[in-house]
């Protein structure tokens, strides 16, 4: 650990030439400012930054380079690895850094870092605009974009960074970087789907689709083992403007669950259709008479209100697994229910993604994403309270992904927890990876940006 006096210096030395602030432990709102998504992690920096401007993230990444000092960037704060805190080292945090210029006329919107999926979802939205970042509104766009960016519009339009036009990235030497298609191309190549591995993006440029209104929302459904094959196949068969994501779980004994229906195991759908609502209505009515919802709340709405309301369980602890399977057959579903009624978890959940579309239609090697071609992503998750239980509910998902398992397994990396160096190495499949280690050589050959899934820079 750094002691106090330590703590003091990188106040004193660096404070003085930032826009931006530096708390140290003993400052109001260091807690806050430390504190994770996920509850598990409970890291102690030396300091966090709150950085104003790419000069002020400049100035910190050649301060923690030149002083020997482990540096983690923060964006959202929703690495399950904890990547997005330091323990006794310095947290670079963008959360302060939200300018987003939208032209209209282009499409196109330059958006800082430190904003949020739901912020910058709000915002393009007063224009009728949109781009896809995943299903939650408090990630924040930085690590999302990075890792790939799976969301709503998967189908549509593909994934995030399909729509990543350029990026202003900080390098591990301190400079400031435009990266695009001409432009340090290689390295454009590595951030989309290579993580924080290459430097501090400040900025990113985004293409927007003209995105008025959607038909989508929550619909929960009791659920046996043929809904479950049934809805997946729909799901499946349905025109690309749908994308769906199937959580599979014991019913929470949340208000708004009717007390017959807690415990029991039901689909909790999220789905968007993009494009004009009465065709919507008409595509996703098959899946919604699989079954008689227990709630509905699947509507014509704006794109950006489905990531309004209550946010989600921030959990204690979990046990997590993300894996690409290729069909949800018969087999599939019986297993995902046996195993789920016999978790002893508060909370576990078979989470499944419908891919395809936009997304498979462009090529391996395009991007350091490389899993174009995989028909459906599952999470596999148990929540739970007392940390001495890890071990039965660590077995119990492994159990689940092992039963699950289609061929290669692979894993998205923004779903990746602290699971080893093999598990990252399946994240770059093919020539991906052989690839990300010779341009983190080229833009980071000491290592320096180490605290995310590592791509160690080649001997």
């Amino acid at each position: 650990m750094t002691d106090k006096r330590d703590k003091t210096s990188v106040k004193e030395k660096l404070g003085a030439k930032l826009n931006g602030r530096v708390l140290t432990p003993d400052d109001a709102g260091f807690d806050n400012a430390r504190a994770l998504f996920y509850g598990w992690n409970n890291r102690r920096p030396a300091a966090i930054i709150k950085a104003a401007n790419e000069t002020d993230v400049s100035r910190v990444v050649s301060f923690a380079r030149e002083n020997e000092l482990e540096l983690a960037i923060r964006s959202g704060g929703h690495s399950l690895a904890g990547h997005s805190m330091s323990e006794g080292g310095i947290v670079l945090d963008l959360s302060d850094m939200k300018k987003i210029e939208i032209d209209k006329t282009k499409q196109t919107a330059w958006a800082e870092t430190g904003l949020t999926a739901g912020q910058f979802t709000k915002e393009a939205g007063t224009h009728g605009l949109a781009v896809g970042f995943g299903d939650t509104a408090t990630v924040g766009i930085g690590g999302i974009t990075l890792g790939g960016g799976v969301g709503f519009f998967v189908r549509k339009y593909g994934l995030t960074i399909d729509d990543l036009l350029a990026a202003d990235i900080v390098t591990a030497d301190g400079k400031l970087l435009r990266t695009d298609a001409e432009n340090h191309p290689d390295l454009f190549w590595a951030i989309r789907g290579g993580g924080g591995n290459f430097g501090v993006a400040t900025r990113f440029m985004f293409r927007l689709h003209e995105v008025p209104s959607i038909v989508g929302g929550i619909m929960m459904q009791p659920a046996n083992a043929e809904i479950i094959r049934s809805f997946i196949a729909e799901a499946e068969a349905a025109p690309e403007e749908l994308s769906v994501l199937a959580n599979v779980m014991p019913a929470p004994p949340m208000p708004f669950v009717p007390k017959e229906y807690h415990g029991q195991l039901i689909i909790m759908a999220m789905m968007v259709y993009a494009g004009e609502t009465e065709a919507g209505q008409r595509v996703i009515a098959p899946l919604k008479a699989l079954a008689k919802p227990i709630m509905d709340m699947v509507r014509p709405m704006k794109y950006h209100e489905m990531f309004e309301g209550p946010e989600g369980p921030h959990p204690v602890a979990a046990a997590v697994h993300n894996m690409f399977i290729d069909t949800v057959d018969q087999r599939t579903s019986e297993t995902i229910v046996d195993h789920l009624k016999a978790s002893t978890a508060s909370m576990s959940v078979t989470q499944l993604r419908i891919l395809g579309g936009a997304m498979a239609r462009v090529s391996n090697e395009a991007t350091a994403f490389a899993h174009r071609k995989r028909k459906i992503m599952v999470n596999v998750a148990a929540l739970y309270e007392k940390h001495e239980d890890a071990p039965v509910h660590n077995a119990w998902v492994s159990g689940l992904a092992k039963a699950l398992r289609q061929g290669e397994g692979g894993v998205y990396v923004n779903f990746l927890g602290d699971e080893g160096a093999a598990r990252v190495r399946e994240a770059y499949p093919g020539s991906s990876w052989g690839r990300l280690v010779s341009i983190k050589k080229r833009y980071d050959p000491t290592n320096f940006f180490r605290m995310n899934h590592n791509i160690q820079p080649a001997d």
